[in-house]
């Protein structure tokens, strides 16, 4: 993974932060994704996210790059980094928000909202997620599937393509934490 990219998003986190927090880290998150239309499904996987989360305020944020997606077919891989992502111009996938009455000591599954904002394709919008939480004796695991809109990311969809790809997409997320060393 791209070592430039966990700095920038540690730094940018953590800045103006006091120095005993309480931060735990996913290096190798996995964040999917779902389009069904009746011409052509397209999934695709990414385990290369990077998550943390700051107890002290419950904060949490999100990167990924966006062209190590697998997808099961190459061309559909070469549409979404070039045509539909454009990755060339846009790398990178972010999140930054809160954990809403989260409580870091309870000790099994709880589900949580996330409230935060979404960064994608140039385009940063306002996004709740509601997240399951499972704590097995400090050992943080944070699941979701959420529906987003291609169009509230600007991304554009040729006329004759437009029945290949669906208008919502199912993204689903899954993090395994660790604590968090400098």
């Amino acid at each position: 993974m791209n070592k430039l990219l966990i700095f920038l998003l540690v730094f940018s986190f953590f800045n103006g932060t006091g120095q005993n927090q309480e931060k735990i880290i996913a290096r190798q998150g996995q964040v999917s994704f779902f389009s069904y239309t009746s011409v052509e499904n397209i999934k695709a996987k990414n385990n290369q996210a990077l998550s943390i989360i700051d107890f002290s305020n419950n904060k949490i944020a999100a990167s990924m790059l966006m062209n190590v997606f697998v997808f099961e077919k190459t061309l559909m891989r070469e549409h979404f980094n070039e045509s539909y992502i454009e990755t060339d111009i846009y790398p990178k996938a972010t999140f930054e928000g809160e954990i809403i009455d989260f409580d870091k000591s309870f000790n099994g599954k709880q589900t949580k909202m996330i409230n935060g904002i979404f960064s994608l394709h140039g385009v940063s919008k306002p996004i709740e997620i509601k997240t399951e939480i499972d704590n097995t004796n400090g050992n943080y695991i944070l699941t979701a599937t959420f529906e987003t809109f291609v169009k509230d990311y600007d991304i554009k969809i040729p006329p004759l393509l437009a029945g290949n790809i669906a208008k919502t997409i199912s993204v689903t997320f899954r993090f395994e934490y660790e604590p968090y060393e400098k």
